[in-house]
């Protein structure tokens, strides 16, 4: 070990990247961007503990890519992730670096090794050609530099500078400096560009287009009826004097389609992301709860391909309902009515649905990668 921690920050919200996919989740082959520049920084030293910080909404997730990692919730800023995963260092030095400088060269990470004693902060830099002005007045360029990242830090001073100031820092060196430390500027590189901006992407070239696999998940949902109740599937509502027996809205249609679409993406079920013991959710419309997984869908890279889904019930009758169903599924997925296809059969008077006591639906859908490649 070389009593070095290496933090890759990526909890942000890539709102600036414009795509419907956040940058840590584009995928590079198979891999997440975050997994595959951890897995590229970390092979080029033996480094004390690799810590990652994630969305709070995608750290459980996270969590399925690799056990070599500890994860832990980000903040709403840069520097509050920061603060987060510093409670996890005790190494004498911490590297840190953001997902966007997604191709630095082991170049770089050598030569922050190779000078780590030579100040409280060692910064890849580079300098500018282009004249440069400030608030209207030309500076001199040679004092000019165009701060990178990873920057390696003395691990107590740089708690120490996030605690002492109210500061909004976009850098570790800039908060180090605040409080009067020194730092060191090495040479850093044009390959360790930062990917901000969708035309960025044209300009990054160690990113692999993600593959064109294919991800089928299924769902299974069932519900009693309830007297009383107002009844909706697939978000429309139903013409019959009774409903469904849960704690939500009882969208047994919804609830089946979400484990499906969590099933694709290997991200556990429904009940892991809304559970029935939470009382937010008690009679919530579960449109509401379809929309927040498919926007955590997009996020972590997928795209809808179709869906096909079974309807199994003796009551109440469902052919009328199926193309507002449709309608109303293909607006809350984004895809197409022909992409969407509801089927409905009865249990021919068999068991729990035979005897008129609930619907049960059964769901299908295939996603595949977002492929940011058509970018550029």
């Amino acid at each position: 070990m070389i009593d070095i921690t290496l933090i890759v920050l990526c909890a942000g919200n890539s709102s600036r990247l414009g795509l419907q996919t956040k940058k840590q989740w584009l995928r590079c082959g198979d891999e997440p961007l975050w997994l595959n520049v951890t897995k590229r920084l970390s092979s080029f030293a033996n480094f004390d503990k690799i810590i990652v910080a994630g969305h709070q909404n995608e750290i459980n997730y996270m969590k399925n890519f690799s056990d070599n990692f500890i994860f832990v919730s980000g903040g709403s800023t840069r520097q509050e992730s920061m603060k987060n995963t510093l409670q996890k260092v005790t190494s004498k030095y911490v590297m840190i670096t953001d997902v966007a400088r997604s191709c630095v060269p082991k170049e770089i990470i050598n030569d922050l090794l190779l000078h780590k004693e030579k100040a409280n902060c060692i910064v890849p830099c580079l300098s500018t050609s282009d004249t440069v002005v400030y608030k209207d007045e030309t500076i001199n360029r040679d004092e000019v530099k165009l701060i990178q990242t990873p920057q390696l830090s003395h691990t107590d001073i740089l708690k120490k500078a996030l605690i002492s100031s109210a500061d909004d820092f976009t850098d570790d060196s800039s908060a180090i400096k605040k409080i009067g430390g020194n730092i060191y500027y090495i040479q850093g590189d044009l390959k360790s560009k930062k990917l901000t901006f969708e035309d960025d992407i044209k300009e990054i070239k160690c990113l692999q287009k993600p593959n064109q696999d294919c991800f089928i998940g299924t769902g299974f949902d069932i519900h009693p009826f309830e007297a009383g109740k107002q009844m909706v599937l697939g978000g429309v509502q139903i013409d019959v004097p009774y409903g469904f027996k849960a704690h939500s809205d009882g969208d047994v249609l919804i609830h089946s389609l979400i484990d499906a679409l969590l099933g694709a993406v290997g991200a556990g079920d429904i009940g892991e992301f809304f559970p029935d013991t939470d009382d937010k959710f008690k009679n919530i419309d579960s449109k509401i709860l379809l929309k927040e997984i498919i926007t955590f869908i997009l996020n972590v890279g997928f795209e809808i391909v179709n869906i096909d889904l079974t309807i199994i019930a003796q009551k109440p009758k469902i052919n009328q309902y199926k193309n507002d169903i449709k309608k109303t599924l293909s607006k809350l997925l984004n895809i197409q009515q022909y992409k969407i296809n509801i089927k409905a059969t009865t249990a021919e008077k068999l068991g729990f649905i035979g005897r008129n006591e609930g619907v049960a639906v059964q769901s299908s859908a295939t996603l595949k990668y977002y492929d940011w490649s058509n970018t550029k």
